[in-house]
């Protein structure tokens, strides 16, 4: 890029912020040091020539008034250039205005707007030169894949897909099996509903939001009692543990104390040997809940003796919480209530080896999540007290096991 088009661009840019701002005087900039420093900068008289020579072409295209030295030399000392016509600059330094990506953006994003209203507050962000994920109005391609694979995902929920070859099927083209992984900030946003990302997302939890696996994912269950299965059919569940597909689950008998379900595998077979673990009924969630995996745990929760404790144990982070939310949610819209296992500073003895604090706005997306999840008292103990510990950092106890022994 010449000396010249790097001013003339910087020239563009203050003209379009004026714009936005309203501004009624034109927009320009004095040939000084702070606003064009390649001007004074150049040394040879070739330079200077081919400097002027591109300046002048931007004032005979009539996009540019420029004041000159008249008194000093050869009269060609640029002291001042100043827009005259913003259109036609951006015309002949071939750079689209802003508006205009947007209004393209726009264009590229309507068909999508009735389904995710948080393009409109996107749309408004690049409006005012502020990006999103990173990314202005040259994002919107990209934008209206992740709306279309959010689109596809939710008219099958009832299903899990495998990430790549989902992708492979939903897009065409040399890359296809990896789009959606690419795509993964905007499905982030799509999901979610905002702009803000409340610190750092776990892709796996935004494609398991999605029904999207690496690999196909069972439904681990563990305990005592029965599954009820397509067909009629009835297989006892054994303590170590079971694997059926999530839509062939229809229901469970069970003598359970409890239902517990665990974020993390590692946890999951842990609690699965602990001391009690016949009286309990595990589920393993596999990170962040499918839609898919939550239809067949409102199957369970249907299934289960009105008053059975219902209990979730997690990370205590921001992924952890959020994960206790969307199961709060599903457990909420069948008549229960969602408890935390161990999720609490307040509950958890540790030496704080492995215990880290957060930042203060993660902390305060853990304690929005919490909150979504009704577990207001374990949000004030974060506050009191900032934490976040792994779950596997943990021993296994399990809630009924814990009661009986006191």
């Amino acid at each position: 890029m010449s000396d010249a088009r790097r001013v003339l661009e910087r020239l563009l840019r203050k003209g379009e912020r004026a714009r936005r701002r309203g501004d009624t005087a034109p927009a320009s900039l004095p040939m000084t040091e702070a606003s064009a420093r390649e001007y004074l900068s150049l040394r040879t008289l070739a330079e200077r020539d081919t400097f002027h020579a591109q300046v002048t072409l931007a004032e005979r295209a009539g996009a540019i008034a420029v004041q000159r030295d008249s008194h000093r030399g050869d009269g060609e000392r640029l002291l001042r250039l100043t827009v005259i016509d913003l259109d036609a600059l951006a015309d002949h330094l071939g750079i689209a205005l802003l508006d205009a990506r947007v209004g393209e953006a726009a264009d590229l994003l309507a068909p999508w707007r009735r389904h995710f209203p948080v393009l409109g507050e996107v749309l408004d962000a690049w409006r005012n030169d502020r990006k999103v994920r990173g990314h202005g109005p040259e994002a919107a391609p990209d934008l209206a894949d992740a709306a279309h694979a959010v689109q596809a995902r939710l008219a099958d929920d009832a299903h899990e897909r495998i990430l790549r070859r989902e992708s492979a099927r939903l897009f065409a083209g040399r890359v296809a099996s990896k789009r959606l992984e690419q795509l993964t900030p905007w499905l982030d946003l799509l999901t979610r509903g905002a702009l803000a990302t409340d610190g750092v997302t776990e892709k796996e939890h935004v494609w398991a939001s999605l029904g999207l696996r690496r690999e196909p994912q069972p439904l681990l269950i563990a305990g005592s009692g029965t599954l009820l299965l397509d067909d009629g059919v009835e297989l006892p569940l054994a303590t170590a543990f079971l694997g059926v597909p999530l839509d062939a689950l229809q229901g469970v008998r069970t003598t359970a104390a409890c239902l517990l379900s665990v974020e993390n595998l590692a946890s999951f077979h842990d609690a699965a040997r602990a001391p009690g673990a016949d009286r309990a009924l595990l589920l393993y969630t596999g990170g962040m809940p499918s839609p898919a995996w939550r239809r067949a745990y409102a199957r369970v929760l249907d299934a289960l003796p009105a008053g059975l404790p219902v209990w979730h144990w997690g990370d205590i982070d921001e992924g952890g919480f959020r994960i206790a939310a969307v199961l709060a949610e599903t457990a909420s819209a069948r008549g229960r209530r969602l408890q935390p296992w161990r999720m609490s500073p307040a509950t958890v003895q540790r030496d704080g080896s492995e215990e880290h604090v957060p930042p203060a706005t993660v902390l305060a997306a853990m304690c929005r999540w919490a909150e979504r999840a009704g577990w207001h008292d374990v949000a004030d103990d974060l506050r009191a007290r900032p934490l976040s510990l792994e779950q596997e950092a943990l021993p296994a106890e399990l809630p009924h096991a814990v009661e009986a022994s006191r």
